[in-house]
């Protein structure tokens, strides 16, 4: 399901996300990710350095970064190569919202 107009609440029909071949592999390195945050909260509870968890918060942002650019790729290579295929304004919509994650991205 694809998030409605506005990128979130009711779901709509679709026919796949570009991520589900890879569904797997996205939850192992989602896991690591957590686990990664986990770590963090520990070094914070053990009154670690601070810049050893700052060490730590740059490794988990920069795990989180890689994987949404990855999620990016399969959707521009999935979801808006399949609309532009089809044409029409569906095309222009899924540029416009893969254009807006990217600002998203550069402003993480």
């Amino acid at each position: 399901m694809s998030p409605g107009p506005g990128g979130a609440g009711e779901d709509v029909p679709h026919s796949g996300h570009g991520y589900s071949k890879n569904k797997d592999a996205h939850l192992k390195r989602l896991r690591r990710i957590e686990g990664q945050v986990r770590g963090l909260h520990r070094m914070v509870e053990q009154d670690v350095y601070c810049i050893d968890v700052l060490t730590q918060v740059s490794a988990s942002t920069k795990a989180l970064q890689s994987f949404a650019l990855q999620l990016l790729e399969e959707h521009l290579r999935h979801c808006v190569a399949q609309a532009a295929r089809e044409g029409g304004p569906e095309a222009d919509e899924k540029v416009a919202e893969a254009t807006a994650a990217i600002a998203r991205l550069l402003r993480s």
